[in-house]
C-alpha cells in the first residue's frame, strides 16, 4: 500500500504528520511513502531529508491517490470530498464535536480513524497522540505565561534588591498539568497544583509542587482515564479554594478538559478581578469554551491588567518536537494495523485500541465505540471459609519440633562445656542480628539497599573485634571484610544521594 502525508492547511499550523526519522521505520512495515512537497518545512524538516530517508516527494494531487492518508488536523469538507473508494484517513477528528463532518464521511468504502479517540489504556499509551500534544502544550503554556508576565519566575537576591519568586497555580494534574509543573519548577517558580484525583498527589510533589486539596472526602477518578464531574458540595469547596488562591498567585494555568465535552468553568470573572495587575492566566481548554469565563479562543484578553491567554495552537509553537512525537504515535498505530508487516492494513474491530479510534468503517459510521475501562473493577471480597485440617497434619507439624528439641538435648548432654558456650553465643547472635537488620528504617534508595547496608555494618563490627588478633590469617580476612563491606555502605549512600539529586532544582 501507498501512504500519503498531507501538508497541513490550517492557519498557523507548522507541524507535519510524519518526520524523516520515522520514515525508515514505516518502510520496514512494507509501505511506500509519499510526502507532499514542503510539508515539513515550517517544522524544519526539508524535502531533501525525506528523500534521504526513503520517501518520495509528490504533489497534492498524487498524494490523494494513495491508499492511506496521514495528517494532523481534522479534515475539511473539501478534503473529505476528495476521499473515495477504499481509502483510509488517520488524523485528529473529535467526532463528538463534529457530527456534521462525520456524516460527510458516510460514503464509498472509506475508513476514518481519529487520533483523539484512542482509549486511555496502558497498551495504547504509545499511540496516545492527545497525551503527546498535551505534554508539549503544558510546557509551552508556562513559556507563554513567562513571556507575558514580564518578571522572573525564579527568586534572586542581588545588589539592587531582592526578587521574590513567582507563584503559579496549575489546575489539573493530567499530562499537560504535570508537564507545566515540571517546566515551572525548573524555572524557579513556587508551584501549587490542584486535582480532584488524590492518586496524582505523589506525582505532583515529586516534581517539586505543593498539592492543594479541599476538606471533602471525594475521589474524582473515573474508569476512562479522565476526572469525573464532582458533587455540588465539592465544586463549591474547590471554587472557594480557587478564589483564595487567585488573590495570592501570579499565574494560573488551567488544564481541565475532557475530549468531546465543554470545558468546565473554574475561573470566574470575580476571581480574575481579585488577581494582581500583571498576572497571567493560560487557558489550555480554550478550544472547548475555556476554563476561564473571560477566555477568548486564540486571543489574549486584558481584563483589568490581568492577561488571559487562549491560544489553541500551543503544540504548533514547538513544531519540531510536536511533529516527532506525533509521528512516533502514528508509527505505533501503523505497527498495530500491520500485524503481518506486509504493507497492508488490517482494521481489527476486535482490538480495543483499533475499534476505539475507528469512527468510520467501510463507509459506515461506527462512532461511538463501546466503552473501555481503564482499570479493572475491584474484585469482590470473598469470605474465606476455615476448614479444619485433619489431625494427621497437626501431628506432622509436631514431629520436626520434637526432633529439634531432642537434638538440642543430646548436644547439651554430651557436648563439652566450651562448645555450649560458643553455641549459645551463636544462637543469640543470630537472633539479635535478625532483629537489628529487619528493624532498620528503609531510608536509602531501595529497602533492599538499606538491609544490605545493615548487614555490611554488622560484618564490619565483627571484623573490628577480630582485627586485633595476632593470627596473620585472621588479620588479613578481617581487613578484607572491612574493606569490602565499606564499599557496599558508602556505595549505597552515594547512589541514594545521586538519585535524590535528580529530583532537586
Amino acid at each position: 500500500m501507498k501512504i500519503g502525508v498531507l501538508k497541513e492547511i490550517k492557519d498557523n499550523e507548522k507541524r507535519v504528520a510524519v518526520t524523516p526519522g520515522v520514515i525508515s521505520k514505516i518502510k520496514k512495515l512494507g509501505y511506500e511513502i509519499f510526502v507532499e512537497h514542503d510539508s515539513g518545512i515550517q517544522a524544519s524538516f526539508y524535502n531533501e531529508q525525506y528523500v534521504e530517508s526513503g520517501a518520495e516527494i509528490s504533489s497534492k494531487e498524487e498524494i490523494y491517490k494513495c491508499d492511506l492518508l496521514l495528517k494532523i488536523n481534522k479534515p475539511t469538507h473539501d478534503e473529505i470530498n476528495k476521499l473515495s473508494n477504499n481509502q483510509t484517513l488517520i488524523s485528529f477528528f473529535t467526532p463528538a464535536l463534529n457530527p456534521e463532518l462525520l456524516k460527510l464521511c458516510k460514503k464509498d468504502n472509506i475508513n476514518i480513524m481519529s487520533m483523539d479517540s484512542v482509549p486511555r489504556i496502558s497498551r495504547a499509551q504509545k499511540m496516545d497522540a492527545l497525551s503527546s500534544m498535551a505534554n508539549v502544550a503544558g510546557s509551552r503554556a508556562v513559556i507563554e505565561a513567562a513571556h507575558c508576565f514580564g518578571r522572573f519566575f525564579g527568586g534572586q537576591i542581588t545588589a539592587a534588591g531582592k526578587i521574590n519568586p513567582a507563584k503559579i497555580l496549575i489546575i489539573g494534574a493530567g499530562v499537560a498539568g504535570l508537564s507545566a509543573i515540571g517546566t515551572a519548577s525548573s524555572l524557579g517558580a513556587v508551584v501549587r497544583a490542584f486535582d480532584t484525583r488524590p492518586e496524582v498527589k505523589e506525582q505532583v510533589e515529586s516534581l517539586g509542587a505543593q498539592f492543594l486539596t479541599v476538606n471533602i472526602d471525594e475521589d474524582g477518578s473515573s474508569k476512562d482515564g479522565y476526572a469525573k464531574v464532582m458533587s455540588k458540595e465539592f465544586i463549591d469547596a474547590e471554587m472557594k479554594l480557587f478564589k483564595e488562591q487567585a488573590e495570592d498567585v501570579d499565574v494560573i494555568i488551567t488544564t481541565a478538559l475532557i475530549p468531546g465535552k465543554e470545558a468546565p468553568k473554574l475561573i470566574t470573572q470575580d476571581m480574575v478581578e481579585l488577581m494582581k495587575p500583571g498576572s497571567v492566566i493560560v487557558d489550555l481548554a480554550s478550544q472547548q469554551g475555556g476554563n476561564c469565563e473571560l477566555c477568548q479562543q486564540d486571543q489574549i484578553v486584558n481584563h483589568g491588567g490581568v492577561k488571559i491567554i487562549g491560544f489553541t495552537d500551543l503544540p504548533s509553537r514547538l513544531p519540531s518536537q510536536s511533529s516527532e512525537l506525533y509521528a512516533n504515535n502514528l508509527f505505533h498505530i501503523l505497527d498495530e494495523l500491520t500485524p503481518d508487516k506486509n504493507g497492508e492494513i488490517m482494521i481489527n474491530m476486535n482490538d480495543d485500541v483499533i475499534r476505539g479510534m475507528t469512527i468510520v468503517r467501510d463507509g459506515e459510521i461506527t462512532y461511538p465505540p463501546p466503552k473501555v475501562e481503564v482499570s479493572a473493577a475491584s474484585k469482590p471480597k470473598v469470605e474465606k471459609k476455615v476448614i479444619q485440617k485433619p489431625s494427621i497434619e497437626k501431628k506432622s507439624s509436631i514431629i520436626p519440633g520434637s526432633l529439634t528439641l531432642s537434638l538440642l538435648f543430646l548436644v547439651g548432654a554430651f557436648a563439652p562445656a566450651s562448645f555450649m558456650n560458643h553455641f549459645t553465643v551463636f544462637v543469640l547472635s543470630c537472633f539479635i542480628g535478625y532483629m537489628v537488620i529487619w528493624n532498620v528504617t528503609a531510608s536509602l534508595h531501595t529497602p533492599l539497599m538499606s538491609v544490605t547496608n545493615a548487614v555490611s555494618s554488622i560484618i564490619i563490627i565483627g571484623a573490628i573485634t577480630q582485627i586485633s588478633t595476632t593470627d596473620s590469617l585472621s588479620l588479613i580476612l578481617s581487613g578484607l571484610a572491612i574493606f569490602i563491606a565499606s564499599i557496599n555502605i558508602f556505595g549505597g549512600f552515594a547512589v541514594t544521594k545521586r538519585m535524590l539529586s535528580m529530583f532537586k532544582k
